[in-house]
């Protein structure tokens, strides 16, 4: 009687598990807008109502006294936000709304970039676990927990922004000076030019929405790409060396990736915050 033994996954099969997500259904082709990725919708929402709850809660124990620690981080990430808000728009009533925003922006994007920080391994295996107790394959368990490495979350952000510019644009300078604008900059005012502005108006609206999206994809993509290569290393140590030095290469990699990529998740959160208010700030100035 044979037993048939279930082998393990290659390295491209390892990362490719990694690299799908939990879908409501299978893609009919290449761009399929009837699928979404519920793995990013929820861990998004999650982490977009614990930012929110963290916010609301420093504001809620504000004190005048001595400030707590999470309470001077707070404050020390608001004052940041504030002052970046207060050189780049000037006007004040604009301000009141766009600096929360840019603060709430910074918060929820940082913590989604934090969770490349979690073992590569641990949600996806536990989602499996699940899956294993319902009586379904684990191999089918696909779970991808960094929204920020999925295109369609990144650019959703960037879209988002460019309609908050859209609408300042027809707030400060009226629907009728904003079309004025598109028409006439940046060329000049001949209608020869009017189709040549416009156009360009396009581009550079569509230029900055797709630009401000792939930079956030694209660095959080390659750095949970690159965990996963560290996670393969120790596989791969473990099948050629033996006794307690197997997983030393792995940890060691791992802990220097990671901190390194501290400042990657921060600095990526703080360039989409500034880039927001910049291009709000655009949507203040008149040609």
């Amino acid at each position: 009687m044979s037993v048939e033994v279930e082998s393990a996954p290659t390295a491209g099969e390892y990362i490719g598990h990694h690299l799908t997500h939990l879908q409501n259904k299978p893609m009919s082709g290449i761009i399929d807008f009837s699928v979404y990725n519920l793995d990013s919708i929820f861990w998004a929402v999650l982490l977009g109502v614990v930012g929110a709850f963290c916010l609301w809660n420093a504001a809620r124990k504000v004190t005048p006294g001595v400030p707590s620690r999470f309470q001077a981080a707070v404050e020390i990430l608001f004052e940041l936000v504030d002052n970046q808000s207060k050189a780049i728009i000037h006007n004040e009533r604009s301000r009141a709304v766009v600096a929360p925003l840019a603060l709430t922006v910074f918060v929820w994007i940082f913590m989604m970039n934090a969770m490349d920080l979690l073992p590569v391994d641990l949600l996806p295996w536990i989602w499996g676990q699940m899956f294993e107790a319902a009586g379904e394959s684990p191999h089918h368990a696909f779970l991808r927990v960094v929204p920020t490495a999925d295109l369609s979350t990144t650019l959703g952000l960037s879209t988002s922004v460019l309609l908050i510019c859209i609408v300042y644009n027809i707030k400060i300078k009226g629907f009728g000076g904003w079309a004025h604008e598109l028409f006439t900059a940046p060329f000049g005012s001949h209608p020869i030019l009017w189709p040549i502005n416009f156009l360009m108006q396009l581009i550079e609206f569509a230029a900055k929405t797709v630009s401000h999206g792939m930079r956030l994809f694209g660095n959080m993509y390659a750095g949970e790409l690159v965990f996963m290569l560290i996670a393969l290393m120790g596989g791969a140590a473990a099948i050629s060396l033996p006794g307690i030095l197997l997983p030393v290469g792995q940890i060691i990699a791992g802990t220097i990736w990671a901190i390194f990529h501290i400042l990657i998740i921060t600095l990526q959160a703080f360039i989409f915050m500034m880039l927001t208010l910049v291009y709000v700030g655009q949507a203040h100035d008149a040609h």
